[in-house]
């Protein structure tokens, strides 16, 4: 099982290394936006593989489903991109479903993922301040995403 931070490692390594090295048109991953992709892989992940990707709670907050431990360590960054790399570990077949999680959610941005999250079931059926289930999540995703 993955670590969230090698998970979120990931999207921040793989956004950079498109912006730099093939100089696609995309901004800097943000917190919000970070927060969004996270739950979005772990919605795959469970969905797909019938396990989850990292053991972090998603907690459904104001603005959308967080990972609590993940923005606390990036908040700092506001609403701006995160500017932090670090090294990551993680399986092909991990790799391989966050690769797919970007290469569709990647294109919107923090705003519009918020957005997105808001009109889905495990946020909208979660009390605010309070773990999104994962087995909520995962129904969710195998109806509407895989």
């Amino acid at each position: 099982m993955a670590n969230v931070f090698d998970v979120a490692n990931w999207f921040l390594y793989h956004n950079k290394f498109l912006r730099i090295f093939l100089d696609q048109d995309t901004d800097k991953i943000s917190n919000l936006k970070l927060q969004k992709l996270l739950y979005y892989a772990q919605g795959s992940f469970l969905a797909l593989k019938g396990k989850p990707l990292f053991d972090d709670p998603i907690m459904a907050w104001k603005h959308g489903p967080v990972v609590e431990a993940v923005y606390k360590k990036y908040c700092v960054f506001g609403a701006s991109g995160i500017n932090s790399l670090e090294y990551f570990q993680l399986e092909d077949e991990e790799q391989e479903v966050l690769l797919e999680v970007y290469n569709t959610f990647g294109g919107y941005s923090a705003w519009g993922l918020r957005n997105l999250t808001h009109s889905e079931t495990p946020w909208k059926e979660t009390e605010q301040l309070s773990e999104i289930p994962q087995e909520k999540i995962k129904k969710y995703f195998k109806k509407h995403y895989i």
